[in-house]
């Protein structure tokens, strides 16, 4: 009786692993994220969010263009020092718009379709409640925020005038920001890229209109930037509501809490990311003060330098992200069904491209960095001297600044949260945080100015942050491996 028990059981066992393996098989073929060639995929999905990256980004730098132009340093200074809540918004939309993505699609790629929907549909509303609570704390809080930040006296009457406005937007700007994952996971990533432009778009109008010809100053920069994120905003509630793979109903919009933390794990090293880049803001920017007050430079050059600095490197890391998040879809449907060989191809050909574009960035930073400074305004040649020094030496390492996201992202959107997570913290937090401390005090004890410290913080950073990403993917490809030989043999 016993025995007979077992090979019951035994059976059963086989017909449901024939099952999986089933609806794995006929989930790849009904979707063209499982059948299509890798390379075509991921053009199709990582050019329109490499477009939509960019996007966010030149919305930073259209406000820093029009406001160096007129306001002048100081204005610079005061969006660097109002950076840090932008980025938080950021972080919020990553947790949620990747999370929400990658869950989504782990699901469909699994053929859970009944539980793939209200990744979606919490995701959207999470979003709403987290930017309405992060605006309120900003009104409340700001002056004190601002100082943390690092605002000096001279500088704190322009970032207060820019961030009341600025926090009014913020519900719509992570609301669009997540929501362009979101649409890209329904595999509309030409109708995200859209959304996005159409936002910039009139941003860049109303900039030029309330700065320029009005003379709204940091008050009209930052009016432009939240109409133009309030119209995005309106647009991805458009499309949510015409979702196409599956159908979003008002009970897939109610927070379970099961969902809710499933998306925050899946995204939580993207959003760790940035909340690292917030932190190593603040301190920079208290150390560009600090040790900027100590030498030649003075307080407000530094930071309004590193600001645009920080701004300019952004544009090119967004190609980076861009490419990151063009292997969402296709990494996690694939992983989903247990296609390990196209996994790994997608990975492989994101990293070849981010590698290439860091290359051509690394090449400008090194040899032209006083013609891009000069785009944002005129200075005094002490601010180029300085412009100049920090382009080289703080971003030596670009040209391995593209293989960190992309493992990060990866590890991630396969269900692997926690290597993602852990990958997040190494550039920033493991690396560059104290870094930023211990650097400016060597380089004083060694006779040098400390700013020069700060400086050489960064390439240490970049250079540690490759190597252990360049680990990690070794240790998930031979998982991968083990896997594959093992389903060979069953």
């Amino acid at each position: 009786m016993k025995s007979e028990t077992l090979q019951e059981q035994e059976y059963q066992k086989r017909q449901e692993n024939e099952k999986d393996q089933k609806g794995q098989i006929n989930s790849l073929r009904e979707n063209p994220l499982g059948t299509e060639p890798v390379g075509k995929l991921l053009r199709q999905f990582a050019v329109p969010s490499i477009i939509s990256m960019l996007v966010m980004s030149f919305y930073n730098i259209v406000d820093q263009f029009f406001i160096g132009q007129t306001v002048g340093e100081l204005g610079n200074a005061a969006t660097n020092i109002a950076f840090p809540m932008t980025t938080m918004c950021i972080a919020a939309a990553l947790a949620f718009g990747i999370g929400g993505a990658s869950g989504f699609n782990l699901n469909m790629g699994a053929g859970n379709e009944k539980k793939a929907v209200y990744f979606i549909g919490n995701a959207a509303s999470m979003v709403l409640i987290v930017g309405v609570f992060i605006a309120v704390v900003c009104q409340i809080f700001l002056r004190p925020l601002l100082i943390f930040f690092g605002s000096p006296d001279t500088v704190m009457p322009y970032a207060v005038e820019y961030m009341r406005i600025i926090a009014i937007g913020f519900p719509f700007a992570i609301g669009s920001a997540s929501g362009a994952h979101l649409i890209r996971a329904d595999g509309s990533p030409k109708f995200s890229m859209v959304c996005n432009l159409i936002g910039a778009a009139i941003n860049v109008v109303l900039d030029y209109l309330f700065v320029m010809r009005f003379g709204w100053g940091m008050s009209g920069a930052a009016i432009a930037t939240v109409i133009g994120q309030v119209i995005s905003y309106g647009i991805v509630i458009w499309y949510l509501l015409h979702y196409k793979t599956v159908k979003i109903e008002r009970r897939h919009f109610l927070p379970q809490r099961a969902i809710v933390f499933r998306t925050l794990h899946l995204g939580m090293a993207q959003c760790l990311n940035q909340i690292a880049i917030m932190v190593v803001q603040i301190v920079l920017n208290k150390s560009l003060t600090h040790y900027g007050a100590m030498s030649v430079y003075g307080e407000s050059i530094p930071l309004a330098c590193s600001g645009i600095i920080m701004k300019v490197n952004q544009v090119y890391f967004s190609v980076c992200i861009g490419i990151a998040q063009g292997i969402q879809p296709i990494a996690s449907f694939n992983r989903g069904a247990a296609a390990f060989t196209r996994v790994k191809q997608t990975y492989k050909l994101a990293v070849t491209c981010n590698t290439i574009i860091s290359v051509v960035a690394f090449i400008a930073f090194q040899t032209i960095p006083r013609q891009i400074i000069s785009i944002f305004g005129q200075g005094t040649p002490e601010y180029f001297e300085f412009a100049e020094k920090f382009f080289r030496i703080f971003l030596f390492m670009t040209f391995l600044n593209g293989i960190q996201p992309i493992t990060s992202t990866f590890c991630t959107v396969i269900g692997e949260p926690n290597k993602g997570t852990f990958l997040s913290l190494t550039r920033q937090i493991i690396f560059l945080l104290p870094l930023l401390v211990v650097m400016p005090l060597l380089f004083i004890n060694l006779g040098k100015e400390g700013i020069e410290g700060i400086m050489f913080s960064a390439p240490i950073a970049d250079f540690g942050a490759a190597l252990v990403s360049v680990i990690m993917i070794r240790k998930i490809f031979r998982g991968f491996d083990q896997q594959m030989s093992a389903d060979r043999k069953a």
